[in-house]
C-alpha cells in the first residue's frame, strides 16, 4: 500500500530530509523525499536561491514541494561562507573555517523553507544566533561540530535536541503553522 503524503521535501541531502521529517510529523504533516539535484543559481541571496529551486523542483515533482537552503553566516568574514556554504563546506570543511576563524567568533545560521504548489512560491526563514567553537566537537554532519548555537555549550553535534532548537526548526515551524492554516481553511 503506497503511503499518503503531504507534500514532498526536494533536495539531494538526505540529512536534511531526516531533520525536516522529525520536525514536521511533530505538527502531523507527512513528508515524502524526491530526490532532487538543481542547477543552483550564482545569488548571493539564500532567499533568492530557495525560491528558484522551489521553482524547479515543482516542475520536476508536479507535487507540493518544500526545498531548504541555508548557510553559516560568520560576521568577522564579512558574512561568508553565506549562500556558499555547501561549496566551502566541500572545498575547506570545517578545519577550514576553524582556520579563518581566529578571535572573532560569532556566527548565524539562517535557513529558509521554499514551498511551492505551482504557484508564487511561500517562503519561511529561521535564524539561529551563536558562535563557532575553537575545535570540531560531537558526530554531526555538515557544520553542526563547529556551531554553538547561543545559550548552549555544546555544538549542534553534541546536542540532543537540536531539532527543537535549530534554524531549521524555526523556519520548518513557521512552514507548518502556515500550511496547518491553509489546510483548516481548505486553500
Amino acid at each position: 500500500m503506497r503511503k499518503s503524503f503531504d507534500l514532498y521535501f526536494a533536495s539531494s541531502n538526505k540529512n536534511k530530509y531526516s531533520e525536516a521529517r522529525e520536525i514536521l510529523s511533530k505538527f502531523q504533516i507527512h513528508l515524502g523525499f524526491f530526490e532532487f539535484a538543481p542547477i543552483e543559481i550564482q545569488s548571493s541571496s539564500i532567499l533568492e536561491i530557495a525560491t528558484q529551486k522551489s521553482l524547479d523542483a515543482y516542475l520536476s515533482c508536479k507535487r507540493p514541494v518544500i526545498v531548504e537552503d541555508d548557510g553559516l553566516l560568520i560576521p568577522s568574514l564579512g558574512g561568508f561562507p553565506g549562500p556558499y556554504s555547501s561549496y566551502v563546506f566541500k572545498t575547506i570543511g570545517n578545519a577550514g573555517i576553524l582556520n579563518l576563524v581566529k578571535s572573532k567568533r560569532a556566527a548565524e545560521f539562517h535557513s529558509v523553507i521554499a514551498y511551492c504548489d505551482g504557484k508564487k512560491p511561500v517562503l519561511f526563514q529561521g535564524i539561529t544566533r551563536g558562535v563557532i567553537s575553537k575545535k570540531q566537537r560531537g558526530d554531526g554532519w555538515g557544520y553542526d561540530p563547529i556551531f554553538i548555537p547561543g545559550g548552549k555549550t555544546k555544538t549542534y553535534a553534541e546536542l540532543d535536541d537540536k531539532n527543537t532548537i535549530s534554524h531549521r526548526y524555526k523556519a520548518l515551524g513557521k512552514f507548518a503553522r502556515w500550511f496547518d492554516m491553509q489546510k483548516s481553511s481548505g486553500r
